[in-house]
């Protein structure tokens, strides 16, 4: 049997059908779109992103105000790069899930003892909760140290330290 018998029969890429003619770019899309079990799927093997890009994508949806996107993101671009723990906790604080922020601020120190702002956003984290503020102290204290250069932000964050300890 071939096509000329039977016109449901794939030709190329076509369905013959005589009670719907062929729309030529249309109908093909529309045929696409409504019968897709009869292509092939498409899988993506590899990222075709490079974790700065991730990065880079994630701070644009932070900017915008999308925390759940940029997150994601992040959290792709962690997997080879781990500056983007800072990334995640200054998401996850704004998304006020502290306890989050926290553990990412935490992961970003671990990973690099000299990331100043870690320290300084986990100092502020703890003044925001009003928890360990001796440690948040200590925390806004070393970002100083690390980085003097930005020694008025992070001052700022040790005054209000000390002002709600006093």
């Amino acid at each position: 049997m071939d096509a000329a018998d039977n016109p449901k029969i794939l030709k190329g890429l076509f369905v013959r059908n005589r009670k719907r003619p062929f729309l030529p770019c249309l109908g093909f899309f529309l045929l696409l779109s409504l019968c897709s079990c009869h292509f092939p799927k498409i899988f993506v093997l590899e990222d075709p992103l490079t974790p700065q890009e991730h990065l880079n994508l994630g701070v644009a949806y932070e900017r915008s105000g999308d925390f759940d996107s940029a997150i994601k993101e992040y959290e792709k671009a962690s997997r080879k790069l781990p500056e983007a723990y800072f990334y995640l906790g200054n998401a996850y604080f704004q998304k006020n899930e502290l306890k989050q922020a926290e553990v990412f601020y935490k992961k970003a120190i671990h990973y690099d003892s000299h990331n100043a702002d870690a320290y300084n956003n986990l100092a502020w984290l703890y003044y925001v909760k009003r928890e360990k503020l001796d440690e948040a102290e200590t925390y806004a204290l070393k970002a100083i140290e690390l980085n003097p250069k930005r020694e008025d932000t992070y001052r700022h964050t040790l005054e209000n330290i000390r002002r709600v300890k006093d």
